[in-house]
Order: C-alpha cells, then sequence, then structure tokens
C-alpha cells in the first residue's frame, strides 16, 4: 500500500530536508499543488484533505490554519512548528520520551514534532525526572548551540550572504538574553519540571548539527548519584532503539558536527565524582532528529511503516 503525503510548507528549509528524505520510496507518493495555484487557499486544503498524512513545515499561525483547512477526519498531521508542543490534545512526537509514547503516536491523528533544542534537553533529562534521580524541582540551566540553518531561510541568508541587510560575518553568537525563548514551555512540561530551566541557546558558524548541555551538581541531588549511574540509567532507558544512542566511554572533545548529516541523536555523561559534578551532553543535527529526521519518524509511526524508513542513521 502506497501512502498519500503533502508537505504544506515543502520549499522551506526543513520541507526540503523531509523530501529529501523521502524521495524515491516506493511506500510513499507525495502530493503537490501547482505552481500557479501555490498561493490558492482551495488548492491547498483540497491537497490537505486528500493526503493520508500531512507534514506542516509553516510558521506557527500558518500551521494552525492549516490544521482548521483539514475536514477529512483520517488525516494525519505531523506539525512542525511551534504551535501545538504543549497542547493537551496533541501527541508528542517523540517515540522515546516515555514508555507508551510510540503506541500513543501510532494511534494519533494530531502529532507536533519536538523542537530542536528540547529535543536533546529531553533525552537526558526526562528519564533522570521519571526515574526520581533528578527531583522534579531541581533548578536546571540548559546550554546550547546550533548550526545557523536553525534559523531558517534569514539566518541561513544573515551568514551565507553579504548582501543580506543582517549580513554578520561573526564565529559564535548568544541570543534569547531576555530568557523568555518559545522552547522553554515545551522543555519544563514535557520533562514534567516544577521550574522552567534557564536555557541559554547560541548559533555557530556552522550550518548543522547541534550541542545540548545540562550541567548537574550531583552532590546536592538525593542519593548524590555518580556519572555512572546517570550513564546506566540513560542506557536503559534508550536500550535497543535505533535512533538513540548512550556513549560508554569518555570522549576528550565533542564537536557541534558529532551527529550533523544523521538523524541520531547522541548521549555523553562526563562527570568528576571528587567534585560532584556532570556535564549531560546531547549531540544531534538540527535538521536532523532535531527537525527532519524526527518528523519522517513520526510519519514512519503514524502510517504503521518501519520507523527508521528513510532515516540517516
Amino acid at each position: 500500500m502506497t501512502a498519500k503525503v503533502f508537505i504544506d510548507g515543502a520549499s522551506g528549509t526543513t520541507g526540503l530536508e523531509i523530501r529529501d528524505r523521502l524521495a524515491g520510496r516506493a511506500d510513499i507518493e507525495l502530493l503537490a499543488v501547482a505552481e500557479e495555484r501555490r498561493k490558492d487557499p482551495a488548492a491547498r486544503a483540497e491537497a490537505l484533505n486528500a493526503a493520508d498524512a500531512v507534514v506542516l513545515c509553516l510558521p506557527d499561525d500558518a500551521a494552525r490554519e492549516a490544521v482548521a483547512l483539514i475536514a477529512n477526519p483520517a488525516v494525519r498531521v505531523i506539525d512542525a512548528s511551534t504551535a501545538h508542543r504543549t497542547a493537551a490534545d496533541w501527541a508528542y512526537g517523540f517515540a522515546e520520551l516515555d514508555p507508551g509514547q510510540r503506541e500513543a503516536l501510532a494511534g494519533a491523528t494530531r502529532i507536533s514534532n519536538p523542537g530542536c533544542y528540547p529535543t536533546g534537553f529531553l533525552a537526558l533529562v526526562r528519564p533522570l525526572v521519571r526515574a526520581g534521580l533528578l527531583p522534579a524541582d531541581t533548578p536546571l540551566s540548559v546550554n546550547a548551540v546550533s548550526g545557523y540553518s536553525g534559523g531558517g531561510k534569514s539566518m541561513i541568508a544573515m551568514f551565507e550572504d553579504p548582501a543580506s541587510p543582517d549580513a554578520t560575518d561573526t564565529a559564535f553568537r548568544a541570543y534569547a538574553l531576555g530568557l523568555g525563548h518559545k522552547h522553554v514551555p515545551e522543555m519544563q512540561k514535557r520533562a514534567g519540571l516544577v521550574h522552567p530551566p534557564i536555557f541559554l541557546p547560541s548559533v555557530a558558524r556552522t550550518y548543522r548539527g547541534m550541542l545540548v548541555e545540562v550541567p548537574l551538581h550531583l552532590h546536592l541531588l538525593p542519593g548524590r548519584p555518580t556519572g555512572a549511574a546517570i550513564r546506566e540509567l540513560l542506557a536503559a532507558a534508550y536500550d535497543g532503539s535505533r535512533i538513540v544512542r548512550v556513549a560508554t566511554d569518555d570522549r576528550p572533545v565533542l564537536t557541534i558536527e558529532q551527529a550533523a548529516g544523521t538523524d541520531r541523536l547522541e548521549l555523553f555523561v562526563h562527570a568528576d565524582e571528587k567534585a560532584g559534578q556532570a556535564r549531560l551532553i546531547a549531540a544531534l543535527d538540527n535538521l536532523g532528529k532535531g527537525a527532519a529526521g524526527a518528523a519522517v519518524q513520526n510519519l514512519n509511526i503514524a502510517l504503521g511503516l518501519d520507523e527508521t524508513e528513510g532515516l540517516r542513521l
């Protein structure tokens, strides 16, 4: 059986990445709106309702508008925007997050794709909170750096096009200095935290790749867990996953390109037992498991297909 899939926003950065992963698949037929009708609401609504599944690669308001155009109750929606990531009536598209999550996605018609930064943060933190090793009221911070493709076409132009009005030659830039970033509610809710984490995002002069880091004061946690205990807990949480990998070695260096160009999510635990401190680090591709890879994984699950089909592992 061939599933009909419509990517709304297929010309954007994430849409193009998703299309590349679906191209050539015998189990997927990609629907498209003719170029001359691309801005015709009727043509768009027709495609949205004719598909077995749609993937929304749109700004938040446009994503909400697209959902409102869908009258066919059988259409499954994977939304890559921020619009529905904390919505109670949408399944959260992180299959590895909790026991039963994959089954919930398989039965859902509305799936919200996680944010790239939250994916790394939640992969590190959620299993610890669930197990009680990390109390839900622990104050946390998350330091993260992404490739500039995470900012879409405008940021890509900023870093690549000298003629852009916002062109920059900087190597590294911290942003969201006001702390109220749109990813924070998603991180707090999906991790099960009492307090919002302090989020410190940044962008580096590289097209793709991402490192997300959560520092911990182990000596302040109940039972004073060791780095080895945290690593074992994470390894057990993701045991058998073909996408999430927990490193067993202590690497002296991690680069932003660690998982770039793949749909993997790699987790690392580094600890100084004497000082009672640890650095939990997630490496992923902001366009892979942080966006398009996750969307394709969720699409596969929603359509009952092999979960990793089309992924770059």
